[in-house]
């Protein structure tokens, strides 16, 4: 398991297998970040991102020196095909989005139980689908990744880094099992093989709607394999 590390490193793997093996995705993450612009969306977010982060916006940040569109969705720019387990990578633009909206919508209807409520100001999203409705955040306190899911309560704990996050993400991306040496982390999936990550993976890259479980439409499936 990775539990602590420099997450330049970590993210260093990820870019790296897209750099090698689905360029269009590379080109997407975008260039360096800029320190002056990640303070001032701290600013108006009202928290203090973790190092950690900073270090990862400033390798990449995916919305650098871009705008949404004003009739845009929640999650305007994002990077589809990074997470094989589904979600869009998001960019400092679309983390403030999100950040600001969950914020909102928490204040304006408060959880019923206040010791567990749907999103606290300390989770700043990393990922999301384009509604907001799920994705995954990190805690500004503890450094820790968790998840939201609307209508659910959020899970906390589930990565202890930003740093073991991305190395699960390569590990997923290279089919090295996070687990077991030998096991892979397609067989730690039930009814889940290689191909279909590889062509769910590859459909999110080139702009396909795809679920992340379930049966893999014909027409995408034969699309991959003419592009091999």
């Amino acid at each position: 398991m990775h539990e602590a590390g420099d997450v330049r490193q970590a993210w260093g793997r990820v870019t790296a297998w897209f750099e090698q093996h689905a360029p269009h995705v590379f080109a997407a993450l975008g260039g360096p970040g800029n320190s002056t612009t990640i303070s001032e969306a701290e600013t108006r977010m009202g928290l203090e991102l973790p190092w950690e982060m900073r270090q990862w916006l400033l390798a990449n940040d995916i919305d650098a020196d871009r705008q949404p569109d004003v009739r845009s969705c929640l999650v305007a720019l994002r990077c589809q095909g990074v997470i094989p387990s589904g979600g869009l990578l998001l960019g400092l633009t679309d983390i403030e989005r999100v950040y600001l909206h969950k914020t909102a919508m928490e204040e304006m209807e408060p959880s019923e139980d206040p010791e567990h409520p749907s999103w606290r100001r300390e989770w700043v999203p990393i990922s999301a689908e384009r509604d907001g409705l799920y994705g995954k955040f990190l805690n500004t306190r503890t450094g820790s990744v968790g998840s939201w899911t609307e209508g659910s309560s959020p899970s906390e704990g589930q990565y202890t880094s930003l740093f073991a996050f991305f190395h699960d993400v390569a590990d997923q991306l290279e089919g090295v099992s996070p687990g077991k040496a030998g096991e892979t982390a397609w067989r730690r999936r039930p009814g889940r093989t290689p191909k279909d990550e590889a062509t769910r993976l590859w459909a999110r890259a080139n702009g396909y709607l795809i679920n992340d479980h379930g049966r893999i439409p014909g027409p995408i499936r034969e699309a991959y394999e003419a592009s091999l």
